[in-house]
Order: structure tokens, then C-alpha cells, then sequence
């Protein structure tokens, strides 16, 4: 993804995974956010740049901490809280990777072709 949009695009899918979470009773079972957002942050690294992931994972993990663990908003600092940044920073890892793999192409060189045979001096002027 070209310019600066990587982390408004993921901020807002970020939300949205948050909301589809909560509808499908994340409350109740706080990893169904985590299986929303991981994707979220995944998919941020690979097509965006490695600084806007970072920034979607922030705050998919605040949203997360403060919305489907902490219900009013207030961020929570607990073990739950942590197993949810270490997910993210997983994706961030795994999307890192997969863009690195990416990058990394083989670089095949043309064939080189056989040397030709010296030209003689007799073959050019037709004497010989």
C-alpha cells in the first residue's frame, strides 16, 4: 500500500475487528478479538510498512485491553493483557517474515554466450 495509508486503513480494520468480535461474545471469550486482530496486524505489515504495523498493533492491543478485557475503556495491565500484546507482536513477527520472504528474489544471470573465433585479417579484405 502506497503512502501513508497503511495505519489509518489498519486502525479502522482494527476497529472493526474489535466490533465483529464483541458481536460474536468476545466478553465471554476474549480470544475471539485476538483471532479478529491478529490478521488485522498480519495483514498491515505485509501490504503497509513495517512503522504502521507497529502503530495498528498499539492500538489493536488498546483496544483490545480496553474494550474486550477492561469493558469501560481503561486500559488493563494484567496477564491477559499481556498474552494479547505478545499475539500481536507475534503477527507483527510472522508478517515481517512473510514480507521479508517477499523481498528476497534469486536473481538468475543470462547465459553467456560461447566466444567467437578470432576474425582474420585475411577473412576481412578477402586475400588468403
Amino acid at each position: 500500500m502506497s503512502g501513508g495509508f497503511g495505519f489509518p486503513f489498519g486502525c479502522v480494520a482494527a476497529v472493526i475487528a474489535v466490533v465483529l468480535a464483541e458481536l460474536c461474545g468476545a466478553t465471554g471469550h476474549p480470544w475471539y478479538a485476538l483471532v479478529t486482530l491478529g490478521p488485522v496486524v498480519l495483514l498491515t505489515v505485509v501490504w503497509s510498512s513495517v512503522a504502521a504495523a507497529i502503530g495498528v498493533a498499539a492500538v489493536a492491543w488498546a483496544l483490545d485491553s480496553g474494550f474486550v478485557l477492561g469493558r469501560a475503556g481503561e486500559l488493563r495491565f494484567d496477564a491477559a493483557s499481556a498474552v494479547a500484546a505478545s499475539v500481536l507482536a507475534a503477527a507483527l513477527v510472522v508478517g515481517w517474515a512473510a514480507r521479508a520472504r517477499q523481498r528476497v528474489s534469486v536473481r538468475v544471470p543470462a547465459p553467456r554466450r560461447p566466444a567467437e573465433a578470432g576474425i582474420r585479417r585475411a577473412d576481412l579484405t578477402g586475400v588468403g
